[in-house]
């Protein structure tokens, strides 16, 4: 298969190339490296990348920015990172995907562990994973030819306990190894409008 991974240079994005590259051809995008470039945030800079690379097999998007701070600081601009990346980047190349990718081609987007379980300074981060798991489970009602779409919800990664670590206590870190096979179960498996949780 073709597989469009965004955000291959990250560290989930990787290890997502790493695994599914051992059977399956994968185009590395990213924001600003890969063989192809996007901003997830323009709905046009999507729709280009895939008049670029045209049919594919499978898409999975492992990028998306947040904001993380107390609630009564706040800004309706900070709340709005969140909204516009992680969700909107997320939703623009769904959208788009449905309309390039093969027949039973599959859309895998990522949420996280705090959608489930919130954390102090994360009310950002919660409403938005929270919401790309309605978007999937709504989608997949109405995908057309085939086409599946799940979402990969990973707890904290180990490698990234060194910037994230303080927001986390309490919480078990997985390696990014572990979580890509969430990627994997995904777009080699036939389930759809699921949330395969890596905790």
């Amino acid at each position: 298969m073709n597989i469009i991974v965004i955000g291959a240079s990250g560290t989930i994005g990787r290890a997502v190339v790493e695994e599914l590259g051992a059977r399956h051809d994968i185009i590395e995008v990213g924001r600003t490296s890969g063989r192809h470039q996007v901003d997830i945030t323009s709905i046009a800079s999507v729709q280009s990348l895939f008049e670029r690379v045209g049919k594919a097999d499978a898409v999975v998007v492992a990028a998306g920015n947040l904001h993380f701070g107390p609630l009564s600081e706040m800004t309706p601009a900070q709340f709005g990172i969140g909204l516009q990346d992680k969700l909107m980047g997320q939703v623009n190349v769904a959208l788009t995907a449905q309309h390039y990718l093969n027949d039973g081609g599959s859309i895998t987007l990522t949420s996280g562990i705090v959608a489930d379980d919130p954390i102090r300074y994360g009310v950002n981060a919660t409403a938005v994973n929270a919401a790309v798991e309605g978007f999937a489970r709504a989608a997949a009602l109405e995908l057309s030819r085939g086409m599946r779409i799940n979402v990969v919800n990973p707890s904290v990664l180990q490698e990234s306990m060194a910037a994230y670590g303080p927001y986390f206590h309490g919480f078990e870190p997985v390696p990014a190894r572990r979580v890509a096979l969430g990627y994997v179960k995904s777009v080699d498996g036939l389930q759809t409008g699921q949330v395969i949780r890596v905790w």
